[in-house]
């Protein structure tokens, strides 16, 4: 079983996604709201394949101050909303001064210190990213030491693992490349799933928004939550001035 980590920030406004809204017709709460739905829908397929979910998280003294509710507590309650069986998902604190750490961190203990088969790792930003996709992921890791999963611009929204690597700097741009590098450094074979869009400013959902229109068009599956607070929203691509743009 792969123990998929979904290393994820507490849904709070100007904490997570800060770029969309400087980038996009949404305002910070909304790209609040939406990283919320994006986690939400990443938690569900987590808990539909055959891994283990284990949302990993900052601990509040790592975060900007805040008045309400914990880190874990907010999470927690999100995962609530949407797993049949949130006892059985782990909650467990990062450790680390960079997402590459913190990444590095998780993945190397869970191969080392408690003898798991495969690890990965998500940020919850890639919303299509489905059961079908993490079981496929996880049977390509029966041959592969390490399975990537590409998103736009170079970046990458899955990290696969059955043996650790060098995670000092690991996640620099173009975090696809790099990664593979730290990879074959190692002396491990690579293997690659389909590219998503993971979503972290407006050009972002100018790939997401047609995309899940299409699909809800064509009556397929679609990431529910993400999907609907988009539609709620009224986001749509349009042609102006011969450039696709975001609009509402």
């Amino acid at each position: 079983m792969t123990v998929i980590a979904v290393l994820a920030d507490p849904p709070r406004e100007g904490l997570v996604l800060p770029e969309l809204p400087e980038t996009s017709p949404l305002s910070t709460a909304e790209a609040t709201e939406l990283y919320a739905a994006m986690l939400k829908d990443t938690f569900a397929a987590v808990e539909n394949s055959g891994g283990e979910l284990l949302v990993n998280y900052r601990p509040d003294d790592q975060l900007p101050d805040h008045d309400g509710e914990s880190s874990q507590a907010q999470l927690r309650a999100l995962a609530n909303e949407v797993l049949d069986d949130v006892g059985a998902a782990r909650f467990e604190q990062q450790v680390g001064s960079t997402f590459a750490a913190r990444a590095g961190n998780t993945a190397t203990h869970l191969l080392e210190r408690e003898g798991v088969q495969s690890v990965a790792v998500v940020d919850g930003t890639a919303p299509t990213l489905t059961r079908k996709d993490l079981d496929s992921a996880a049977m390509k890791l029966r041959r592969s030491e390490v399975v990537l999963g590409p998103a736009d611009a170079g970046r990458t929204f899955f990290l696969g693992l059955t043996e650790p690597i060098d995670f000092e700097g690991a996640y620099a741009a173009p975090s696809v490349e790099t990664l593979a590098n730290r990879a074959t450094d190692a002396g491990h074979d690579v293997d690659f799933l389909s590219r998503m869009t993971a979503v972290e400013t407006g050009t972002d959902l100018l790939s997401l928004v047609p995309y899940l229109n299409a699909r809800v068009t064509a009556d397929r599956i679609v990431p529910v939550h993400t999907t609907t607070y988009l539609h709620d929203l009224g986001l749509r691509v349009e042609e102006r001035d011969g450039e696709p743009t975001l609009v509402r």
